[in-house]
């Protein structure tokens, strides 16, 4: 395991009383041990104990090539008892603290097997730890957000060449895998004209019209890390309320990034932004939180939203998009990602965002 991360983690596990944790969260068992692990339906457990007793419970069909540093690793086979494996090898008398999501059908059963002061979610742990991204993960976050630049500015042109909503989303993924990611870090929003206005719209065979304007919310996995962004572009012509539409929502935008500084809260953002589309009229029609954490995971712990008061702190990472959505009319959204510094905020993103017609 990584000595580093962990030690933060024992570290806290002590300071908020929780001897015991298990970790099921296949991102947070890679945070800690560089391997990511697809177990489907069978136990997956990352137990760690602030007394050095780690161990790794997983599934004999999926040996292991080499040791994990700091860790013993148990194999189980599908007919074992391994919830009792696992409560064999803990500590009772003491809160336990369980991943927020490992299934109930672990769960209950340890409950039944180990005599626990009792059971917490003890996810916040290693979610407010994962917020914080060193150095090596800010670098790898600015690798996989440049590539995601990249491959926006080559999209934006094909808008006018008549391909359909999937299409584009097929296009994305060649250029992705070009440029060295391993795939999207969810599946592409591509919305034209009625369904730009759609803030999750699902790309379809839709293809874009005269005046339209076209969402386009791209993100891709590139050495274990993730991107987002989105930027919004007319095809052909642009209309005085798209125009007016665009501006509001670029300047939002702005001043989302300008609330980014250590010291602020979450809910802080999320205000600058929802403040200014209010006063243009606009504020009925953004209908979502301003942004969400990102890192190993596109969405992570630490929502940019109204009621979360968390302060900013540096190494943090997450997303300002502000949107406005005209029902059958017109959609704007404009997305970068941030990274708090010590005195303000790095935007991972440089493609324009001045208005473009795609001509």
């Amino acid at each position: 395991m990584d000595q580093m991360k962990l030690q933060r983690i024992i570290t806290s596990m002590k300071e908020n009383n929780v001897p015991q944790l298990i970790v099921a969260d296949p991102a947070s068992i890679c945070y800690l041990t560089g391997r990511m692990l697809n177990c489907g339906e069978r136990m997956l457990a990352l137990y760690l104990d602030v007394e050095g007793n780690h161990k790794f419970f997983i599934g004999k069909l999926f040996p292991q090539s080499t040791p994990i540093e700091g860790a013993e690793i148990v194999y189980f086979d599908d007919i074992d008892d391994y919830v009792g494996m696992l409560a064999n090898c803990m500590r009772e008398n003491t809160i336990v603290g369980i991943d927020k999501v490992w299934p109930a059908k672990f769960l209950l059963p340890l409950m039944s097997k180990l005599n626990a002061t009792k059971f917490i979610d003890g996810s916040f742990i290693i979610d407010n730890i994962r917020q914080i991204k060193d150095e090596k993960e800010q670098e790898l976050m600015r690798e996989a957000s440049k590539l995601n630049d990249s491959v926006i500015e080559r999209l934006m042109p094909l808008v006018k060449e008549g391909y359909t909503e999937l299409e584009m989303a097929d296009k994305i993924l060649e250029m992705y895998l070009e440029g060295g990611a391993s795939g999207h870090s969810f599946d592409p929003i591509i919305g034209y004209g009625a369904n730009a206005a759609d803030p999750h719209h699902e790309s379809d065979n839709s293809k874009g019209k005269l005046g339209d304007s076209v969402v386009l919310d791209l993100g891709c996995v590139k050495d274990g890390y993730c991107s987002d962004m989105t930027r919004t572009v007319f095809l052909g012509e642009v209309s005085e309320k798209g125009r007016e539409v665009y501006e509001v929502v670029k300047e939002a935008n702005l001043r989302g990034i300008a609330a980014c500084k250590p010291g602020n809260r979450f809910c802080d953002v999320d205000n600058a932004c929802r403040d200014y589309i209010t006063e243009k009229g606009y504020g009925e029609y953004f209908t979502h939180r301003t942004g969400h954490s990102i890192g190993m995971e596109c969405h992570e712990f630490g929502d940019v939203s109204s009621v979360n008061e968390a302060i900013l702190k540096p190494g943090m990472i997450f997303s300002v998009e502000p949107g406005v959505y005209l029902p059958g009319e017109v959609g704007v959204r404009i997305e970068d990602l941030v990274l708090i510094t010590e005195d303000g905020c790095e935007v991972l993103n440089n493609v324009t965002k001045d208005l473009i017609v795609i001509k």
